[in-house]
């Protein structure tokens, strides 16, 4: 059998309220993030008080979080872009490294 080889990347988790989605994926397309996978309905506890995983009005009105694997180079510029949203309305990023075993599949060709 052959064995796998690992690439270090970048995991970038980021929690918005839905109505903030579009702005994030959007930017994620921009700077060339190759996918991302986006979890609604998230509830949870953080500097603003719990939030309700629940619809109450509709998706808009819920948390969301998104979360892609980049490169490194594609690390500041996601923080720029994500800095006047966060600026203006709540939410957090987390970066964490990881690695895969399919390089390819996380870099825009």
């Amino acid at each position: 059998m052959i064995g796998l080889t690992l690439h270090p990347m970048k995991e970038i988790k980021i929690v918005v309220q839905g109505e903030h989605l579009k702005f994030v994926t959007d930017l994620l397309d921009r700077v060339g993030a190759t996918g991302y996978t986006i979890i609604n309905n998230v509830s949870g506890k953080g500097h603003h008080g719990f939030h309700e995983g629940h619809l109450l009005f509709n998706d808009t009105s819920s948390q969301v979080i998104v979360f892609t694997v980049v490169p490194e180079e594609k690390v500041e510029p996601i923080l720029a872009g994500l800095g006047p949203l966060f600026n203006k309305h709540s939410g957090a990023m987390f970066v964490s490294d990881v690695a895969v075993s399919r390089r390819e599949h996380f870099v825009a060709k």
